[in-house]
């Protein structure tokens, strides 16, 4: 088997470590996963490594972040080698979330946790906050190794900072076993009577709030395992890589304040919600906490907000309707009038433009709704806000620049950077405040490292090569999206397009994503909707399967080819309410695409409608 790694390793795709998403042409969401290992074991037992039998697979998770054809292999690896079923082995990136995945849901089944290690915890674990501010109840040891452990009324833990990260050793009264690596992040195996119920826990930890082990890690670790040669490139030049990060983060967003770049989106927004909750916590005790969050904003931020509400007692989730006739501005004001009223502190997540109709609120009003001073029922002035500003479709407005509009309000801006910055090369994201808010970015930093969520070496070389150009990389996917979005309006002119005006874009909004509503037949609502939904699958199957190397099944945004292809209510937004999700078709143009191939396969469709 290890013989047959060595020849995979040495066959892999290329984009299994160069790409965030593999064979998007070949998913199966049901069957993520599963069906890439299934697959792959087919392959295994006739000793097939062929580079083109490997590029068939099918792909293994909807994103990288979750998961990805590297992990899904080194975890069948560790299962082969511990004699285990692959869904208890579970890779992260992180050397601390796995643990505080089993903290959290015992946490809320009322289940004790007793946590013993060998060597030394992570540096940046901080004991207090995690039983303080996370509200998590556990016991910690530290003991020379696992053998004479005892049996404990609630789940055992055992964590072992290990060079080989593929052996476990399993005894009777261990539930869970993880196995850390300075280098690479963690393996958790799941050995507890329960294990299903804590499978898929501890896999939607790995969705929402942290990343699964790097394909470059996992790489690494495989590589390390069969005795192939390893580089360490991206880690020596880690310094001068995060340096290059910085400043052009700096350049782009207009700012001097100090940035932060974490291995995903949700893995920084994770930690600006803990340190805001930590803030709030210290400095209004007994004030509830309300995160206020659009019903349809992207299903990661809309479904960890929520997550976080269920671990810690006065924190709650607020709806914000911002898009489809409801304005952003007018519904803050309602909202944070509502807030103050509770004395309550107020915590605002939003989309600029909004995900995914493309609104953008009139940034006057926005302000003064921000900006404005109210009072509590007993007359004190109440918490002002804090605007957490998610700016993935547009990262080139400066809105936590020092002589912006909203300087006057404590902003956080943060981007995912398998978008623009990477180009889709790597999923790494960053967040930066402004000067109002360089107080909020220290304990942001310190939640952010507590979990051990910053972004990798490998994130980071990737981010200082793409990021210079990212400011041209968008005008260009603007220019063609603008062109793409003028012809449909002329060849299917009864469509509903969510897009920015030409006077937006003036001012800088130049986004290179727009939704679609489709024109529709039948009689009744239901009838009318149906069809709307199977004119959008026909749409998008068309564009894939005539253009298939530009047009893509993907919720991503901003890559550096091709056009890419969704529908919100079955991707993005997949653990929205029902009422709020998007059945429309959301397409993602980049700057180097076939347009008038795509245009002429949008008259194709238009014509068999």
């Amino acid at each position: 088997m290890l013989n047959y790694i060595k020849d995979v390793l040495h066959n892999q795709p290329s984009d299994w470590l160069n790409l965030t998403t593999h064979r998007l042409d070949i998913y199966n969401e049901s069957l993520a996963k599963v069906e890439f290992i299934d697959q792959f074991e087919v392959l295994e037992k006739s000793n097939n490594a062929d580079s083109e039998a490997l590029a068939n697979l099918p792909t293994a998770y909807d994103y990288i972040r979750l998961g990805h054809p590297l992990s899904s292999i080194l975890e069948w690896v560790v299962a082969s080698l511990n004699d285990v079923d692959t869904k208890a082995v579970i890779s992260f990136g992180s050397r601390a979330m796995p643990l505080l995945a089993i903290l959290r849901k015992n946490s809320l089944i009322n289940k004790k946790t007793h946590i013993f290690y060998t060597g030394e915890l992570p540096k940046d674990f901080d004991v207090e906050i995690v039983k303080n501010i996370y509200g998590y109840d556990f016991e910690l040891q530290r003991v020379e190794n696992a053998e004479n452990i005892s049996s404990f009324n609630g789940s055992t833990v055992f964590i072992s900072e290990q060079e080989n990260i593929f052996h476990f050793e399993r005894f009777d009264n261990l539930d869970f076993l993880i196995n850390t690596n300075v280098n690479t992040g963690s393996v958790i195996l799941v050995d507890s009577e329960d294990a299903d119920a804590y499978v898929s826990e501890i896999q939607h930890v790995r969705r929402r709030e942290t990343i699964a082990m790097s394909p470059a890690n996992c790489d690494f670790a495989l590589r390390v395992l069969v005795g192939l040669p390893v580089s360490d490139d991206n880690d020596s030049a880690l310094g001068a890589n995060k340096d290059a990060v910085l400043k052009s983060i700096k350049n782009i967003v207009g700012t001097d304040t100090k940035a932060l770049v974490a291995s995903s989106g949700l893995s920084i927004q994770y930690a600006i919600l803990m340190g805001l909750v930590h803030t709030a916590l210290e400095e209004h005790k007994g004030k509830d906490i309300k995160i206020i969050v659009p019903p349809n904003c992207y299903g990661g931020t809309n479904d960890q907000a929520r997550r976080v509400a269920a671990c810690i007692e006065n924190v709650e989730v607020l709806d914000l309707p911002v898009d489809g006739g409801n304005d952003m501005a007018e519904g803050i004001e309602l909202i944070l009038s509502k807030v103050a009223a509770l004395d309550a502190v107020p915590y605002i997540i939003a989309e600029i433009p909004t995900n995914p109709r493309v609104e953008v609120p009139d940034l006057n009003n926005l302000k003064e709704a921000l900006e404005k001073q109210r009072k509590t029922p007993n007359g004190d002035i109440a918490v002002d806000p804090v605007f957490i500003l998610d700016q993935t479709f547009c990262p080139n407005i400066q809105f936590v620049s020092d002589d912006n509009l909203l300087s006057g309000v404590r902003t956080i801006s943060y981007s995912s950077g398998s978008k623009f910055p990477s180009g889709g090369k790597c999923i790494a994201g960053y967040c930066v405040g402004n000067k109002k808010s360089e107080v909020l970015m220290q304990k942001i930093q310190e939640h952010l490292t507590l979990c051990d969520n910053q972004a990798t070496p490998q994130q980071m070389q990737v981010l200082a090569t793409q990021m210079p150009s990212m400011l041209q990389r968008i005008d260009d996917a603007y220019k063609n999206t603008r062109e793409f979005v003028n012809f449909i309006h002329d060849a299917l002119p009864n469509a509903k397009i969510n897009f920015v005006s030409e006077e937006l874009a003036s001012q800088g909004f130049t986004p290179s994503v727009f939704s679609l509503d489709l024109p529709t037949k039948g009689k009744t609502a239901e009838e009318k909707e149906t069809y709307k939904r199977a004119m959008n699958h026909k749409l998008i199957s068309m564009m894939i399967t005539e253009i298939p190397n530009e047009s893509k099944h993907c919720v991503s945004y901003g890559q550096l080819k091709g056009c890419y292809w969704t529908i919100p209510a079955t991707s993005t937004q997949g653990t929205t309410k029902e009422g709020d999700k998007d059945y429309i078709a959301r397409v993602a143009v980049s700057p180097d695409l076939d347009l008038e191939r795509h245009k002429q396969v949008f008259l194709e469709f238009v014509d068999s409608m």
